[in-house]
C-alpha cells in the first residue's frame, strides 16, 4: 500500500487527506451552490438530472447519498422514493451536511443524516436499493475502499450511481485546461474569496481515473454490468453498476 495519496498535484499521506479536503469545503460551504451554477453556466442541473433518471429511483426504495453536500441529489432521490421510501445522507464535512439536511427539511423532506468517511459506512450489509454519489469520489483518500464500502450496504441487484468529472474529448482539452486552471481560481477569488481551494478542484479532476479506469474500479469492487453515459464531451460522466 503506498504511502501517499493524490490531493491535487501534492502527495501527502494518507491521514492528512481527509482533513485537507474538510478544510476545502469549511471554506467554500458558503457559496458553494452558488458556485456550482457559475462553474458549470447552470449545467450541473443537467447533469444531476440525468444521474437521477439513470438511478431509476422509484417508491417505496431505500436510497444513500454519499458525498451529500448541499443536497441537490437527496433531494430530486426523496421526491422520487416518498412517501414510504427513506433517503440518507451522508458526508466527511459537517458544514455540507448541515446544508444538505437543512435544504431537505426546508423542502419537507425528513433524510437521516450523518457525518462519515465513505471509507467506513455505519450501515449493515445489503441495505440500499440503491447509492448514488456525485461529484465527491474523487475526493475521496482511497476510492477502492470507498466503492467497496457502497457496493458492501447494497442488496443484491441494487445500483451504484457514481456522477463525477471525468476525461473530456481530447480536441477539447487545450481549452478546458485553460477554463480549469485560469478562469476557475479566478472565479473563486472574487465569488468565494478562495483561489487555492478551486484550483484543488481542477486539479483533483486531473488526478481522478478517466472512464475506462472508474468502470475497472467498480469492477474490482465487486459490481457488475458497468455502463458509462458521457456527458458535456465527456468532462462529465455518469457509472451505472449493479450490485452481484
Amino acid at each position: 500500500m503506498t504511502d501517499k495519496v493524490d490531493f491535487g498535484y501534492e502527495q501527502v499521506p494518507p491521514a492528512e487527506k481527509g482533513a485537507r479536503v474538510r478544510s476545502v469545503f469549511d471554506r467554500v460551504a458558503r457559496r458553494y451552490d452558488l458556485m456550482n451554477d457559475l462553474m458549470s453556466l447552470g449545467l450541473h442541473r443537467v447533469w444531476k438530472a440525468t444521474a437521477i433518471a439513470i438511478a431509476r429511483p422509484r417508491p417505496g426504495e431505500r436510497m444513500l447519498d454519499v458525498a451529500a453536500g448541499s443536497g441537490d441529489l437527496a433531494l430530486a432521490l426523496s421526491k422520487r422514493v416518498s412517501p414510504s421510501g427513506e433517503v440518507w445522507l451522508t458526508d466527511l464535512n459537517r458544514l455540507m451536511l448541515e446544508r444538505g439536511r437543512d435544504r431537505l427539511l426546508d423542502a419537507g423532506a425528513l433524510a437521516p443524516a450523518v457525518q462519515c468517511d465513505a471509507e467506513r459506512l455505519p450501515f449493515p450489509a445489503a441495505y440500499f436499493d440503491c447509492v448514488t454519489v456525485g461529484f465527491g469520489l474523487r475526493n475521496m483518500t482511497r476510492k477502492e475502499i470507498a466503492l467497496a464500502e457502497m457496493a458492501r450496504v447494497l442488496k443484491p441487484g441494487g445500483r451504484l450511481v457514481v456522477l463525477e468529472f471525468s476525461k473530456v474529448w481530447r480536441p477539447l482539452a487545450s481549452a478546458y485546461d485553460l477554463y480549469s486552471f485560469r478562469v476557475l481560481p479566478w472565479l473563486g477569488e472574487r465569488v468565494a474569496g478562495d483561489a487555492a481551494a478551486y484550483r484543488y478542484l481542477a486539479e483533483s479532476i486531473r488526478r481522478h481515473p478517466d472512464q475506462a479506469a472508474l468502470k475497472a474500479m467498480m469492477e474490482a469492487a465487486g459490481l457488475g454490468a458497468v455502463e458509462v453515459f458521457n456527458l458535456a464531451a465527456g468532462a462529465v460522466a455518469v457509472h451505472r453498476a449493479y450490485r452481484l
